[in-house]
């Protein structure tokens, strides 16, 4: 079948509109139509070319919502009708990852969701002949996809597409960081560096742990309000505060019992590792916990002096929140239904297809929180 796509043919490129041929789904396959799909800073860390991952050309788009309109054989868990999320990080339930119940890396098609292909190997995007990579498992950016079955998480029918996209990767990866890989007890401090789509749902997440001083770290003064109306306590602009930040914010921390300062938490969602040196360091010593979130350039690396994690500072790693990714976004879905969670607000621009380019201009300039496109 043709369907209609924003093609990345090749890096810092704008990307360009195409009728292009997808073929019908294959064993352990769905055919989905995406009814609405984010724009991420992940996308345009690959279309950018710092991806070391980056193929091309693909079909981007990871963020997404839709509707199951095929099968192919094998397939038990969804059926035509069965309203779905894209997932970039599976759950086979089987793999020694998902076994483990240590991780939510599941590595099951690991190898060939990097190769940009479907499991067997091949690709079902092509156009005119010439073989068109997958991108993360998903290729929302696409009126329909073919995805394996095991990344599709089954959803309520009464979810709006356009707001329940966002699950796909921003809203559980910044809560999910919160609960499932710092696991924020009641009455801690946190503080939250990077404003953007990910940082105002981790600060979403410490409201909902009820954290009890949170504090958002941004340059852009406009975030403060945005980071308020999330739950954030406490706002600072790093321009604004003279040359030493983290001892700006460990001095923030501190009070008449304890003098040492420093956070229980900290959370990177920027992707610059002198912010995440930053992070760690701003984190109380004997046990507090620096969660990296962002994704930093190729070939970047993160240091600090080995005095941080001697005293007992702790460095973490997350991908998608650690969340199981069948079993928590239908929960999460159903967490932004019954109004535990909010998301609306965060959608700041929706268009349709033809100004997706748009969409990511608004996010470079940090015009907006998140810009969906509609199909």
């Amino acid at each position: 079948m043709d369907v209609r796509a924003a093609v990345a043919f090749q890096s810092g490129k704008p990307l360009e509109l195409a009728s292009v041929r997808l073929d019908g789904p294959r064993a352990g396959e769905v055919l989905v139509e995406v009814k609405a799909t984010g724009i991420c800073h992940t996308d345009e860390f690959t279309l950018s070319g710092a991806d070391p991952e980056g193929l091309f050309p693909a079909i981007l788009g990871h963020e997404g919502a839709g509707v199951v309109v095929d099968t192919g054989p094998g397939v038990t868990s969804v059926a035509k009708g069965d309203h779905v999320i894209p997932l970039y990080t599976p759950e086979c339930r089987q793999c020694p990852s998902c076994l483990s119940r240590k991780t939510n890396l599941c590595t099951a098609i690991r190898a060939t969701q990097g190769a940009g292909v479907m499991p067997d190997g091949t690709s079902r995007f092509s156009l005119d002949g010439r073989t068109i990579h997958h991108y993360m498992g998903c290729s929302t950016f696409a009126n329909f996809t073919v995805l394996p079955e095991i990344a599709v998480a089954k959803i309520r029918k009464d979810a709006p597409f356009d707001k329940v996209c966002y699950i796909g990767c921003g809203v559980t990866t910044g809560i999910g960081a919160v609960l499932n890989t710092a696991r924020v007890e009641p009455g801690a401090k946190a503080i939250v560096f990077g404003l953007g789509g990910i940082g105002l749902n981790v600060i979403q997440g410490l409201r909902l742990a009820s954290a009890d001083m949170i504090i958002g770290v941004d340059r852009n003064n406009d975030k403060k309000a945005w980071g308020e109306r999330f739950g954030m306590t406490h706002f600072v602009n790093p321009t604004e505060v003279g040359p030493d930040l983290v001892a700006h914010l460990v001095n923030m921390t501190k009070t008449p019992t304890d003098q040492i300062g420093g956070a229980d938490y900290t959370f990177d969602c920027t992707g610059n590792v002198t912010v995440m040196r930053q992070a760690l360091e701003a984190c109380h010593r004997g046990w507090g916990q620096s969660i990296v979130i962002g994704v930093a350039a190729a070939g970047a690396e993160i240091a600090t002096r080995p005095f941080q994690l001697v005293t007992g500072r702790v460095w973490k790693g997350t991908a998608f929140g650690g969340a199981r990714s069948r079993t928590d976004v239908p929960k999460i879905v159903d967490w932004y239904m019954e109004g535990k969670i909010e998301i609306d607000p965060m959608i700041t621009h929706v268009m349709p297809l033809a100004d997706i380019n748009q969409a990511f201009d608004l996010m470079r300039s940090g015009q907006s929180i998140r810009s969906v496109v509609t199909f």
